[in-house]
């Protein structure tokens, strides 16, 4: 048996400390008009008691762009690194981190599991980016299914693309929450 000293390997670079102790509440959607077709990404962030509502539109996308592009303008916009939990009703999303195939892809050149390129490559290494600087909770939810923010998240997504078409604003927008109840849910 050695008294060496061994050598630990981290997972990660080393990080800055977690900037705060609650965690960040991040609901995301992405949608398309046809897919491919114009498209429309949101992110509600919950931030304590500060709410922000961001959202944008592309002339021409994918569902699975727009899904992955609210994601990363969620984490985006988060100063410092965070503790986050995102929502989102793309099992494309969650079940890559959720089942790390990110960690293969990396492995295998970037070849899926059919040893084809992996789609969207672009957006994925800047989403693994981000959430390799932030400690990130992914959560699946059910789309349509009445849960609120993501409901929000779908309609913001889809009025970002009805805006595009109308010749409205840029592609980020960053707007003030409507009224709410005490837990998030729009007050009609």
């Amino acid at each position: 048996m050695s008294s060496q000293p061994r050598e630990r390997r981290l997972k990660r670079p080393l990080q800055p400390p977690v900037a705060a102790a609650h965690r960040v509440t991040i609901y995301t959607d992405g949608a398309c008009t046809g897919n491919p077709g114009p498209g429309g990404w949101a992110a509600i962030i919950i931030d304590g008691s500060r709410r922000r509502e961001l959202s944008g539109a592309v002339p021409a996308s994918t569902n699975q762009r727009m899904e992955l592009t609210a994601v990363i303008e969620g984490l985006r916009a988060l100063d410092g690194r965070r503790r986050a939990t995102v929502h989102s009703d793309s099992a494309y999303v969650v079940n890559c981190f959720h089942d790390r195939w990110y960690v293969r892809w990396r492995q295998n050149g970037w070849m899926n599991a059919q040893k084809k390129p992996v789609d969207n490559r672009d957006l994925w290494e800047v989403l693994i980016g981000l959430a390799e600087r932030h400690d990130v909770a992914w959560r699946k939810v059910a789309a349509h299914s009445g849960v609120p923010l993501n409901e929000r998240a779908d309609r913001l997504a889809r009025e970002a693309i009805d805006s595009m078409r109308a010749g409205g604003s840029g592609p980020r927008q960053d707007r003030p929450p409507p009224a709410t109840g005490g837990k998030g849910e729009t007050v009609r």
